[in-house]
């Protein structure tokens, strides 16, 4: 079997600081001294010599979307540092489309309606000035919705008399035409008679495309996670597309990342169908669990609020499921034995997973979890210790958005994502980036969770909601694989465990946040291999 030598590090261990580590055959054998780990392999097959570079655990994203990533990374950027205005957003879509075959879509993800300099949501009309004869969609930075041009209104047959979903929402001119807004269910239009269709379990961000086109954009993803130090990911919406897309990938040979996958509650008859109860899969590809939606996006304004936003009390987001129909989808699914992950942002929301997941019953050792969980109040926070629940926040959320977050529900807004709160409670608390919402970088969530300081200033709340940076570094690693059920084999450096981890040219465990930003990811390396390197 091969053998590796790490040495003239600093390792990076659960108990403090190692000098070495010896890997064997993919995994760690021993962490200690450098003789200790010479004497552990006996022989070595290659020596890394890192002359002072600091050794990380490969950090673990446990909630993201690559495949959606890597189609975003080909799209144009929209986001408000490209594109502050809607002069702009239109002229970078347009230049797309003067470059692009006829008839080929243009497509832009990131925009941020509030901080557009207009602070309003683009319209088809908008969209219209950049190509009228194809289709132009413009992806929202939530992820959750977006607009399109009146070329593809009509030819999704999208008119004044299409119904709003149920979870969804189609934007409306005040005479009732569509304005080209669609968000969370509605999206499920964009994918055509033959796509991809999930109706009420989420937004369709499943856009159909060649299958040596989708390989490409894990390649493409896989580039920016691993540059980043992350080693394993929890995709949190997998379709067929995906799922085809991963097992292409890992046939060419060109899936490097490990992936855990959570399939759309759209698919929870198949998977029961098919026997699947539990996890199933291995060490480079598994099914983890069953992906779910109770309610919509902070950022869209779709997130429940039955008494209505602060900044408008006419508006209340909207529910995917009633709490009836939701609790009967957690309970099926728990029953087969498979760990439920559920987007929930308001704290209506949120109740509606704990209760869920509470009548559901015993063994509460499934871990089931809740994404994003935005706004938990205190008693909510309580219930997720009793009860087990995984929380798995996105601070890089609260860093950009969290000024509109306030503009929306009010002084709650101030509570966006209290890390600190869940960690004083002691639930677990866990990071991830939500790519493509937010770029792979966890240096850069942990140092949004120290300091809860906005891209414009904003200091939400006090201290108490703030984790520190080593807590933040643990729950990007190990905490992030205790929530993919993976604890056993990533997280941490420790002998038995897959040799995962990513090679740094400064110590982000004793660095202050503001220093985080100047730490740099040299090489990343899975399974005793390099996988990236700078």
């Amino acid at each position: 079997m091969d053998t590796l030598l790490v040495a003239g590090a600093t390792v990076i261990t659960p108990d403090g600081h190692a000098e070495a580590l010896a890997v064997r055959g993919g995994r760690i054998e021993h962490v200690g001294t450098v003789a200790e780990c010479r004497a552990a392999l006996g022989r070595v097959d290659e020596e890394l010599a890192l002359d002072g570079g600091v050794v990380h655990p490969g950090f673990v994203d446990a909630h993201c979307h690559p495949v959606m990533y890597g189609q975003a990374l080909a799209w144009v950027d929209c986001r408000p540092e490209v594109a502050p205005d809607l002069d702009t957003l239109v002229s970078l879509l347009a230049e797309t489309a003067r470059r692009l075959p006829p008839g080929t879509p243009v497509r832009g993800f990131g925009y941020e309606h509030r901080r557009l300099a207009e602070r309003r949501h683009p319209t088809a009309h908008d969209l219209d000035r950049v190509a009228s004869d194809r289709e132009v969609y413009l992806m929202n930075a939530s992820g959750h919705g977006g607009v399109v041009n009146t070329h593809a209104l009509r030819q999704y047959g999208i008119t004044a008399g299409t119904p709003d979903p149920v979870g969804g929402r189609i934007g409306r001119f005040d005479g009732g035409e569509p304005n080209g807004e669609l968000w969370d269910a509605a999206c499920d239009l964009l994918t055509g008679p033959d796509g991809v269709k999930i109706s009420n379990h989420g937004p369709n961000f499943h856009l159909s495309e060649p299958a040596d086109i989708m390989i490409e954009h894990v390649r493409r993803a896989q580039e920016v996670f691993l540059a980043a130090g992350v080693t394993s990911v929890g995709d949190a919406q997998v379709s067929r597309r995906e799922l085809e897309t991963y097992l292409r990938a890992r046939d060419a040979g060109a899936l490097r990342l490990r992936v855990s996958a959570y399939v759309t509650s759209a698919l929870l008859d198949t998977a029961a169908d098919l026997g699947l109860a539990g996890e199933l899969g291995d060490d480079r590809l598994r099914i983890a669990g069953v992906k779910f939606y109770a309610d919509g996006t902070l950022g869209g304004w779709t997130a429940y609020f039955p008494d209505g936003y602060a900044a408008d009390c006419c508006h209340h987001g909207q529910l995917y499921h009633t709490p009836e129909e939701y609790t009967e989808l957690i309970g099926r699914a728990h029953r087969l034995g498979l760990q439920t992950a559920t987007h929930a942002q308001s704290p209506y929301a949120i109740g509606m997973v704990l209760d869920a997941v509470e009548k559901a019953g015993p063994p509460y050792g499934m871990r089931h979890r809740i994404e994003h969980s935005g706004l938990p109040t205190d008693e909510q926070i309580g219930r997720m210790a009793e009860l087990g629940v995984i929380p798995v926040m996105q601070p890089q959320h609260h860093l950009r958005t969290g000024d509109g977050t306030i503009t929306a529900v009010g002084e709650l807004g101030h509570r966006y994502n209290p890390a600190g709160l869940c960690a004083a409670a002691g639930v677990p608390v866990v990071f991830s980036s939500d790519a493509p919402v937010a770029q792979p970088d966890p240096l850069e969530a942990v140092a949004a969770a120290a300091t809860r300081t906005t891209v414009l200033g904003t200091v939400l709340g006090g201290p108490e909601l703030r984790l520190t940076v080593p807590d933040g570094l643990r729950a990007h690693s190990i905490a992030a694989a205790r929530a993919l059920r993976r604890e056993h084999a990533v997280g941490s450096l420790e002998p038995g465990k897959l040799a995962d981890f990513a090679v740094m040219d400064g110590d982000p465990t004793t660095a202050q946040p503001a220093e985080l930003s100047a730490i740099r990811v040299t090489q990343t390396w899975i399974g005793g291999r390099m996988a990236w390197s700078a």
